[in-house]
């Protein structure tokens, strides 16, 4: 069995849903942490769907909004676009599986920055752009870093939706965790134990990362 190639395109995607997730998931972890509505908590929820729904049922719901048929789906087909059986759509099913955990890690590093520092750098001048750049960002970093590389570990190991929109096409579509199912269908017990353990170490890595990399909370609290 080809180990290299599942590897290969599941880091591909988890590299591409991650970078996804950085740049929609800060900016809606930012702006709810600054926003103050009833409504918050609802939006909230809404976000987190992905993170408590059967990924099989994530899947479905992509191939009903982009499928040719679909609600998007046709008006891509217009313009020669088609994600499903795709590695992007397996982008896309990672990037949704992998978006809450990003977004509430970045929201609890935003709401962890001191409001009087950001007051201070308006005081002084700095427009919300340099605000957002120049203090809060760098004071939230280490958080978000903490919450791309569980989104990342999540992405990389995403197979549900994955199988249901992009398929077990080898060498095109068939990561690590959709070749681990392809090899216990076929009875490769050794090369699903080989992909397991890659897979396995390359989690444990992240998460150990992701680890050190997390806010002190007893630090926080001191501090505060």
């Amino acid at each position: 069995m080809d180990i290299w190639m599942p590897l290969l395109l599941s880091l591909k995607v988890a590299i591409w849903a991650t970078a996804l997730n950085l740049l929609i998931g800060v900016a809606v972890a930012f702006g709810l942490s600054r926003w103050s509505s009833p409504l918050r908590d609802l939006l909230d929820s809404l976000l987190t769907l992905p993170l408590v729904l059967p990924p099989t049922v994530l899947g479905y719901y992509l191939l009903v909004l982009l499928g040719r048929r679909g609600v998007f789906g046709a008006w891509l087909e217009r313009w020669g676009i088609n994600p499903v059986f795709t590695w992007e759509g397996a982008v896309i099913a990672s990037t949704l599986v992998a978006f809450p955990l990003i977004q509430k890690a970045a929201r609890a590093a935003f709401e962890n920055v001191d409001p009087q520092l950001e007051s201070a750098a308006r005081v002084l001048g700095l427009s919300e752009w340099a605000v957002f750049f120049r203090i809060s960002l760098p004071l939230a970093s280490k958080g978000i870093t903490a919450g791309a590389l569980l989104a990342f570990a999540r992405a990389l190991g995403e197979f549900g939706a994955t199988l249901m929109i992009a398929g077990n096409l080898p060498g095109r579509t068939q990561t690590l965790s959709v070749a681990i199912y392809a090899a216990v269908q076929a009875g490769d017990d050794r090369g699903a134990n080989i992909l397991v353990i890659v897979a396995s170490t390359t989690c444990v890595v992240v998460l150990l990362i992701a680890g050190r990399l997390a806010p002190d909370r007893s630090r926080l609290r001191r501090v505060s």
